[in-house]
């Protein structure tokens, strides 16, 4: 296996191209392993994904009075979105106990749902601390880039 520059750009590439976590190749003698920090993932999309999100969050209230809306958006609190399209699980399994329920506390960085995309689960990691206030998807949903999955006040 030959292992020069172009060929492991290629490599990364494709990690990146295809939103793996991670590919390892090995031959006898040589090995090359890339990963991708899943946090990171969460991290750099969320802040792209906020102005779409309010937007759709303010059209959807509109036929209600306006202190009824702002009573609704003010309780909901920060919002955890998909960093990526894909098939919501609330569970590891579908025998196992969802990762958290409306009133659980939850802190940065715990799991508390996947997402699979391209036959991959991926960890969905809170990023912030408090309580979810609602879940807004149901398990086995298909979710959009950037749609909102849960509030966390």
């Amino acid at each position: 296996m030959k292992f020069d520059l172009e060929y492991l750009e290629k490599l990364a590439n494709i990690v990146y191209e295809n939103d793996l976590s991670e590919i390892t190749l090995e031959d006898d003698e040589k090995a090359v392993c890339f990963k991708r920090e899943k946090q990171q993932v969460v991290q750099a999309s969320a802040p792209v994904v906020m102005p779409a999100t309010v937007t759709s969050q303010v059209v959807a209230p509109t036929p209600k009075p306006a202190g009824e809306a702002k009573t609704e958006s003010a309780h909901k609190g920060s919002p955890i979105v998909s960093p990526m399209v894909g098939t919501f699980y609330a569970a590891p399994s579908p025998d196992d106990a969802p990762f958290v329920k409306v009133g659980d506390n939850v802190s940065i960085g715990q799991v508390v749902c996947i997402i699979e995309a391209m036959k991959l689960m991926n960890e969905i990691e809170a990023d912030v601390s408090g309580k979810i206030t609602e879940i807004c998807v149901k398990n086995g949903d298909s979710i959009e880039f950037g749609q909102v999955l849960m509030y966390v006040e």
